[in-house]
């Protein structure tokens, strides 16, 4: 049962972080480019709203329009995880010296190859950690989806807090606290690589 519930609770990260980092990455690309760069104070104040706003809070909105489950615990994480990802991404890029980009330019690259073959990479670091940083505020966040019927890791900690029983709340907790923590690590060996 507790692989169950570590696989379902794998499932609601993976899925959350995937969308966070597809919808985070290129928004914070194109609010460092000139097409983007009005909309940069819109997007950084919504982003840092979303993980303002309690996931909880998202879930009662949520559950509404989507009902129990799976779909409104994916779009609190997506929203309560998309802030580092899309700070850093902003961060990265702008980091990349403007005599680097010159110099691309200089050699005959286009706007989008000196993006993809110069800011990019020297910005994948910085990148890589709003990325990290995003998937362990998942790990735990991911926990009230319990609460809606998303399962996970959660449901033991809901039923030792209505039962009074200590054992079913280490059963959900310490699993997710090992999550985390394999996740930093292995999410850190990544970024290392960018090193």
């Amino acid at each position: 049962n507790l692989l169950v519930l570590v696989g379902e609770h794998l499932a609601l990260v993976l899925i959350s972080s995937s969308i966070t980092i597809l919808v985070g990455i290129p928004l914070g690309i194109w609010v460092t480019r000139p097409s983007g760069k009005n909309f940069l104070p819109i997007v950084t104040d919504l982003t840092s709203f979303g993980q303002t706003f309690p996931p909880v809070a998202v879930l009662a909105l949520a559950v509404p329009m989507f009902g129990f489950g799976l779909i409104p615990t994916v779009v609190a994480l997506f929203l309560y995880g998309l802030l580092p990802v899309v700070r850093n991404t902003i961060a990265g890029l702008r980091a990349v010296s403007g005599n680097t980009i010159d110099a691309a330019y200089g050699i005959g690259m286009s706007r989008f190859q000196a993006l993809v073959r110069v800011e990019i990479p020297l910005a994948a670091r910085v990148i890589m950690a709003g990325v990290r940083i995003s998937v362990i505020i998942n790990i735990g966040t991911a926990m009230i989806g319990a609460v809606i019927g998303a399962g996970g890791l959660g449901s033991p900690i809901i039923a030792g807090l209505v039962q009074d029983n200590i054992a079913y709340i280490i059963e959900g907790a310490v699993p997710a606290a090992i999550l985390a923590v394999l996740a930093d690590q292995l999410l850190a060996g990544i970024e290392e690589l960018f090193a």
